[in-house]
């Protein structure tokens, strides 16, 4: 546990900055040491879905080791053993899916939290210095551990004044599809009514003094999202970043095609979109300033090659 990237994480929120950083699905340590060094807030860790393995969480919550970008892990249910399992091993925080019950929150608090506060083993792991630093950790871990619940569920969105009441949640991630297909919209992203219905969970989070996450689906979606209020913001999943660049550099060169169930690719590739005029930096027309020498500054080039 960081618990100074996590005071850090904490004050932003509380000052209503938003925070912001990436989903990871990919099993490359790699990924989560480029969010590392960009300087993103937060990683979660998805071993809800996927195939990340153990050694692969590790790996990751390793990347984020002695950095200001707080590292959650997304278990697979509300469980006690995967919870103490997350946190032993050194993440900051457990994000967990299919909240719908403030009994509920209030066992995965008591699973994330030492006694007697809550029901979490001291292990001689990561988290306490391989049993070198006991008292601190022990000490510091309830108080700082973060318990994200996510969102997904009419049923949850029901009963989120009772959630509200929970104490040690105080960010809830939102997610938009599982919560569109309890509402019989399934494939949706949003199904119709939803997004009115989450800005409005939304709506009374905030006015709990509580902070909201949520996946923007495209550059515009997350500043759509921030000014919707949403603070805890992910630019998107690792795959789906890699994804939108080469859908993007294929449909340049007239090569893009959707990805089938079969994973087999499409015959035909998808129709162009030609561009009415070429970018403006493209052009042979576009204007250009010369200056007359000497009333630059002087720029320093480094790295460069004789």
């Amino acid at each position: 546990m960081k618990t100074p990237a996590i005071q850090r994480f904490r004050q932003k929120l509380a000052a209503d900055e938003a925070v912001y950083g990436l989903w990871i699905t990919l099993e490359s340590a790699s990924v989560s040491e480029m969010a590392v060094a960009l300087g993103l807030d937060w990683i979660v860790i998805d071993a809800e879905h996927g195939h990340l393995d153990w050694k692969d969480i590790l790996e990751h919550v390793r990347a984020t080791v002695r950095s200001d970008t707080v590292a959650l892990v997304r278990v697979a249910e509300l469980n006690g053993a995967l919870i103490k399992r997350v946190l032993d091993i050194g993440a900051d925080g457990v994000v967990v899916p299919w909240v719908e019950t403030a009994e509920q929150l209030r066992q995965a608090v008591a699973f994330a939290r030492y006694p007697p506060e809550g029901v979490r083993g001291i292990g001689a792991e990561r988290a306490t210095g391989w049993g070198q630093c006991f008292v601190q950790h022990t000490q510091e871990a309830n108080e700082h551990v973060l318990i994200v619940p996510i969102i997904e569920t009419v049923t949850a969105g029901r009963n989120i004044r009772d959630l509200c009441q929970v104490g040690g949640a105080n960010l809830f991630f939102f997610g938009p599809a599982d919560y569109s297909s309890t509402a019989g919209h399934r494939g949706h992203w949003e199904g119709p009514g939803v997004a009115a219905e989450l800005l409005a969970i939304q709506d009374t989070l905030r006015a709990n003094g509580k902070h909201c996450g949520i996946i923007a689906t495209s550059q515009e979606n997350l500043i759509e999202r921030r000014q919707q209020g949403f603070r805890m913001l992910g630019f998107g999943l690792d795959s789906g970043l890699l994804l939108r660049s080469l859908h993007a550099a294929l449909g340049i060169v007239g090569q893009d095609r959707r990805i089938l169930p079969t994973l087999v690719p499409e015959t035909s590739p998808l129709p162009v979109t030609v561009l009415p005029r070429p970018p403006e930096s493209l052009r042979p027309d576009s204007s250009e300033v010369v200056n007359e020498r000497g009333t630059n500054s002087p720029a320093e080039q480094k790295g460069t090659q004789p």
